[in-house]
This record gives C-alpha cells, structure tokens and sequence, in this order.
C-alpha cells in the first residue's frame, strides 16, 4: 500500500494539498504531521512510507533541522521539501542536504504531481527556472550542517531559545527542565557545534541560511 507523509504545520494547507494529489494518486493513504516530533513519530510508525511531503519550518524544524534528521535516520525514503521559501540559496542547501526535490507551494498542481511521479521513480526535480541558478554550498556551511545534525531533538530545541536571546532560566521555564538540564544541553551544544560561546552558537548557525 503506498503511503504519503504531509509534514506541515498549517491544516488548510494540508488539506488543500491532499485535495490536489487525491485527483492523480486515489490510492494513496494520506498521513498528515504537523511539527517535527509527530513527523518523526508518524515514519517511526510507517516505516514503509514511499515519500514525505516535508516543510522547512514546521515548530521543531528550522534551520534544517528537519530534513537533516530525516535524512540521516530514514534515508530511504524518498523526501521533496515543499515551502513557500524561493531563495536559491535555501534552494540550494536543501538539495545539498538530501532532498529529492523542492518544490515552492506557487507550483501549479500539474507541476507538483509531475514533480512526485519523478521522485517516486527515484529522480529529483525542482523548477525548470531555478535549475541554472542553483549555486554551491559553502564548505563551512555544510561543515555546520553536519554538526547541527547530531544535536538531538532536545538540544535543538535549547538552540532555538538560545537564537531567540533567552537566558537559561527562561528556557529552562519555557521546556519545564530545571536549569541544571539547560546547562547541560548548553554544555553538549558548545561541544557538538564546536564553540565556547552563546555568540558563536549564533554566528554558526547564522550560517544555515534559512531567515
């Protein structure tokens, strides 16, 4: 049974997707996720899922967060990013995290379920006029990306606070841990991104060109 993953956190959208897709594929069972922790639970459940239908900023998401998780625990799965977002540099970096395709929620249905056939078949796709002005990744920013990666979900989610210019206690009242669990998971950041600072953390991460 083929099985489709819409991972977005905005129900009308997902219902409007799943409308589209239901005119060419009405075979399909259609699960829905909506942050990156009922993603992860849903693959979790569905290990056989045949393609994810991923945004880039779902809560829990941002900065690729999610699509580099994805990827490295369920990389055979097939993933085409689907955002608003039509930077080439995000483009760019999605591809060169994994992605099998992009492609921008203006894309006309026809496109879009032209897009899936191809991923199915295991090829990619973006737009034909995005194509030619894809550019390379800077080294360092998939240095970075490899380290954001490792980070589990609750160390990500203390990196979050921390961009937001949140002091340890007011993370720590914010994700109900004590303090002494945000300094630990300050402590791991520091180790994993390779950093001594709250400055550093933002000025690596700043590197993932996702704002």
């Amino acid at each position: 049974m083929v099985k489709f993953l819409i991972a977005d956190d905005h129900p009308l959208f997902r219902e409007a997707l799943r409308a589209a897709l239901q005119t060419e594929f009405n075979k399909v069972v259609y699960l829905e996720s909506d942050s990156f922790a009922s993603t992860i639970e849903v693959i979790r459940k569905n290990r056989r899922l045949n393609l994810i239908l991923l945004d880039l900023t779902m809560p829990g998401c941002e900065n690729f967060y999610g699509l580099l998780r994805v990827k490295q625990n369920f990389p055979d799965i097939p993933v085409a990013v689907v955002s608003a977002n039509e930077d080439i540099g995000v483009i760019s970096q999605v591809l060169e995290f994994g992605a099998d395709a992009y492609i921008p929620k203006s894309t006309p249905t026809s496109d879009f379920i032209h897009a899936i056939k191809l991923v199915l078949d295991g090829e990619s796709w973006v737009p034909e006029d995005v194509k030619k002005k894809l550019v390379e990744v800077k080294s360092e920013t998939k240095e970075i990306a490899q380290k954001v990666k490792e980070l589990t979900p609750k160390q990500f989610q203390v990196l979050r606070h921390i961009k937001l210019g949140m002091m340890n206690k007011q993370i720590a009242d914010t994700l109900n841990v004590t303090e002494a669990t945000v300094k630990a998971h300050i402590s791991s950041i520091f180790k994993s991104l390779d950093v001594k600072s709250r400055t550093q953390i933002l000025v690596a991460i700043d590197k993932l060109n996702l704002d």
